[in-house]
């Protein structure tokens, strides 16, 4: 057999979502994930303009070399509309070969290394009594671990906390905003932040949350990038005291060498990569054990042979895996997480945001959610199949991440 047609399907049920589909000669369909948020059609045109034309005809069967054919034949290596691209066909490609043996894909990467997978919710509320209100929520559902995210006094607004659901209510978190209307969004909107702000109204708020919900919720916060070195440190010590199981993003990560004065200072956890994606933008931190664990995704890091190859590496030197699952990956990245999950020793944690009703219309899928836990599924393959008349209904409507500016106007890591 080899790869007869790789199309590429942009779609919008929900949120917008770049899936390439693989057919081979003898019919088995095969899917990827090449989700990029906010710069969604420019790994389209990667893979339709520049990858369909060079699989046709390969050997679908030869996964490993076609990952290294993508990645050093182009000669622009990694960055993330590469990557990107790189993972839809890897994805695809393991898909295809768990149909073909007739098993589900975990099985094809070792076997089951556990019997379920540790998931964490996300909470958030712009004061406490709203952000009490969604952990409450979440507890009640049985999830064991929840990321906390709040407002800070004198913004309006703040990445990553919901400002449209009433109180406690849940909601379907989508980052990428388009324009008021519903329409194609023109530019990115704004938001302010205040660093010093952020700094003293934080703890206070995990104070409360550990004297109303006890010890033995794991809790886990987003630091979104926005501190430098020293910031960083000191947000690092003020949270020991509530026993986090990680502190993420708190500085931006390109400069790896960072990480080492928060190590300095403070024996909270760290997690980082969700915007790496490659083996290679961790090389510091991991061989340095500057971070406990890796936060990239599948569908930004090279697919299934790109993300196996990191999460190997880090459990050389004991650091977990907490692969990034928001939205913003579709089902068939999330499946192809999963599949991960359950088979790597280095299992950590596997973030968790529900698709919304409409997406999962789209999206066909075999895994299942239980009091706080996931399984990827027994369906052969990744267990994830996209109605194709379904995602016809939802043309691409054009969406961006929001912009920070300091109250300056300086523009600012978000």
């Amino acid at each position: 057999m080899s790869i007869s047609t790789a199309d590429v399907i942009v779609t919008s049920p929900g949120r917008n979502f770049v899936t390439l589909k693989i057919v081979t000669s003898d019919g088995l369909v095969g899917w990827g994930d090449a989700t990029l948020n906010g710069r969604e059609l420019s790994v389209a045109s990667y893979l339709r303009d520049h990858l369909a034309s060079t699989l046709l005809g390969r050997d679908e069967d030869r996964i490993e070399d076609t990952w290294q054919y993508l990645y050093r034949g182009a000669y622009w290596r990694r960055g993330p509309v590469t990557m990107a691209a790189i993972a839809a066909v890897d994805t695809a490609l393991w898909d295809i070969k768990a149909k073909k043996a007739g098993v589900p894909l975990y099985q094809l990467l070792g076997g089951a290394s556990r019997d379920k997978l540790r998931v964490y919710a996300h909470a958030s509320g712009n004061d406490y009594p709203s952000l009490a209100r969604a952990i409450r929520g979440y507890v009640d559902e049985g999830y064991t671990a929840v990321r906390i995210q709040t407002g800070v006094p004198g913004l309006e607004r703040v990445y990553g906390v919901s400002d449209t659901a009433e109180p406690g209510e849940r909601y379907d978190y989508e980052p990428a905003h388009r324009a008021a209307d519903g329409s194609a969004a023109t530019r990115p909107e704004e938001e302010d932040w205040d660093t010093p702000a952020y700094l003293r109204h934080v703890p206070a708020i995990f104070e409360k949350v550990r004297e109303e919900f006890g010890p033995e919720l794991r809790l886990l916060h987003d630091a979104h990038h926005r501190m430098s070195p020293i910031e960083a440190a000191r947000l690092a010590k003020s949270l020991e005291p509530y026993d986090l199981l990680w502190l993420e993003d708190v500085t931006p990560g390109e400069d790896q060498e960072a990480f080492r004065l928060v190590r300095q200072h403070s024996t909270t956890p760290l997690a980082t990569g969700e915007v790496f994606n490659s083996v290679h933008d961790y090389r510091t931190l991991i061989t340095e054990r500057l971070i406990d664990y890796v936060r990239s995704a599948p569908t930004h890091t090279g697919g299934v042979t790109g993300m196996k190859k990191l999460l190997d590496f880090a459990a050389i030197y004991g650091i977990r895996s907490g692969i990034h699952g928001p939205t913003d990956v579709s089902p068939v990245g999330m499946a192809a997480a999963l599949h991960l999950d359950l088979a790597i020793h280095n299992f950590g944690i596997q973030e968790y945001m529900p698709h919304s009703a409409l997406t999962l219309e789209a999206f066909r899928t075999s895994y299942t959610f239980d009091r706080g836990f996931l399984h990827p599924g027994d369906t052969p393959g990744l267990g994830v199949e996209l109605d194709e008349q379904v995602a016809a209904r939802h043309p691409y409507t054009a969406a961006y991440l929001p912009v920070n500016r300091l109250l300056d106007g300086t523009v600012h890591d978000w």
